[in-house]
């Protein structure tokens, strides 16, 4: 067996392996037709057009999952991010909640007033886990080469930068919307500016993580 093989095969047993893939499937299946039904109910076309860009999604992660073999935790935690954005964009506050915008959906709720929202909360832990896909993607691409992929601060780094890059790359889908159609809960620039806040912080908590995660295994190894 080569190289490829044994990564290829490596891959397969880390996180593509069917009978891994099918429960997290019918599950984020089950809820984005539950989120297509609501949104088709209330001519909601913001909330189609986010359907849309999240079924384009999860096509790129299955081809992402194929060739690096995600594990079982970045594929629910990526299906659990999905969640909490149909519940964001089609869930509405309880009356009295305090919400930064008419339309009452979870993504307007202060959390904390004036300081934390439900779409910081969402910023911060999608694009957290955006960050741990790079890096398992990055560790994948150094193995299938020979190499021995350590989470030195280097590629920590890399890793976050990636992650912050999708996180802008969300942002530039969100001014689609904004193009697009008349009316969204986008909001203007400054909430931009704590999106892209709170994609650094989700970034960085994940890489702080993942490096303490393998430093604490290797050490296990070493000891054994």
């Amino acid at each position: 067996m080569d190289l490829g093989e044994s990564v290829s095969s490596q891959a397969a047993s880390a996180g593509g392996h069917p009978q891994r893939l099918w429960p997290v499937a019918a599950f984020t299946f089950a809820y984005l037709v539950g989120a297509l039904v609501i949104a088709a109910a209330r001519g909601n076309l913001e909330f189609l057009y986010y359907i849309a860009v999240m079924i384009g999604l999860i096509g790129i992660v299955w081809v992402v999952n194929r060739y690096v073999g995600l594990t079982a935790g970045v594929l629910w935690g990526l299906s659990l991010w999905g969640l909490a954005h149909m519940a964001g964009g089609l869930v509405l506050a309880p009356s009295g909640w305090p919400v930064s915008a008419d339309s009452r959906v979870l993504y307007t709720l202060w959390l904390i007033p004036d300081r934390l929202k439900y779409d910081h909360v969402v910023h911060a832990y999608g694009f957290g886990m955006t960050t741990w896909v790079c890096w398992q993607g990055l560790r994948a691409a150094i193995r299938r080469r020979g190499g021995i992929a350590a989470p030195t601060v280097g590629l920590m780094v890399l890793s976050a930068t990636a992650g912050l890059g999708f996180g802008a790359l969300n942002e530039v889908v969100e001014f689609v919307a904004t193009l697009v159609m008349p009316e969204t809960n986008v909001g203007g620039y400054l909430n931009t500016g704590w999106d892209l806040v709170a994609n650094l912080f989700g970034a960085t908590v994940a890489v702080t993580l993942i490096w303490l995660y393998e430093r604490v295994s290797a050490a296990r190894t070493v000891a054994d």
